[in-house]
């Protein structure tokens, strides 16, 4: 029988908290076709454990999350996985339970619409976020459908038309996290804060998070095939394809 391929998304439950951990170093945890998957696999799961109240999102490594897997874009395209990534965004903000996401070092594009679609995010003061898709020919599209809505309006402008790095401390002043703290104090605030939450009971944290994302929802499904079809576009022109390869040689 052939080898079964190494599960990237580790799930544990302790203390009413379902930890749901990104383990695909070796690609810098890159939104591939399964890590989506078990992502998504794992996110279900944790709505339906009876034992978590409370979910938590983070990383093995120095990177949260690289944004979409490049290599898988320009061989086998990203209608499908745009669609994906909708739905997991608009899975996290439908959950019944709140998510927490907790940011060390660097979150790149994709990455960072995981962040905003989280009911709470903790990040290093210094971690490093980028939305590179203008660099590439690109947009920030399907993850505008989140991120747009928790940053301001010029925020979001500088960073998705400027492509630059930006810090942890940016994002909260930006509105993009809750809160950054030094790195030497993540843990503590996380589970500070995770704590706090599973003190709710499971009908008044379902009821309050679908009130708080009943305009994100609709904002999702209002926008999301537009902007999963934008980006498919985009990623299949001539010039984002030129660019993503000339970024994965220089990364070789």
């Amino acid at each position: 029988m052939p080898d079964m391929p190494e599960q990237l998304v580790h799930y544990a439950v302790a203390d009413a908290v379902a930890t749901i951990t990104l383990d695909s170093q070796h690609n810098r945890n890159a939104l591939s076709q399964q890590l989506v998957t078990e992502l998504f696999e794992r996110l279900q799961r944790a709505d339906e454990d009876h034992d978590a109240r409370v979910v938590l999102v983070r990383q093995e490594g120095p990177v949260f999350c690289s944004g979409a897997d490049l290599s898988e874009a320009t061989t086998v395209g990203m209608e499908e996985g745009a669609h994906r990534i909708v739905a997991l965004q608009r899975l996290i903000v439908t959950m019944d339970k709140p998510v927490v996401v907790r940011v060390a070092g660097a979150v790149r594009a994709g990455g960072i619409g995981i962040v905003a679609a989280g009911d709470v995010a903790i990040s290093a003061d210094d971690a490093t976020y980028a939305l590179t898709e203008v660099k590439l020919g690109l947009a920030a599209a399907i993850i505008s459908l989140t991120v747009h809505a928790r940053m301001s309006p010029r925020a979001a402008a500088l960073t998705s038309l400027g492509g630059e790095t930006f810090t942890g401390a940016d994002a909260a002043a930006y509105g993009l996290v809750t809160r950054a703290v030094p790195v030497a104090d993540l843990d503590d605030a996380v589970a500070t804060v995770c704590a706090r939450l599973a003190t709710g009971a499971a009908q008044g944290l379902r009821e309050s998070k679908r009130i708080l994302n009943a305009d994100l929802v609709r904002r999702i499904d209002v926008l999301g095939d537009d902007m999963a079809a934008l980006s498919a576009r985009l990623f299949a022109s001539d010039e984002a394809r030129e660019a993503m390869t000339a970024f994965l040689s220089r990364k070789r």
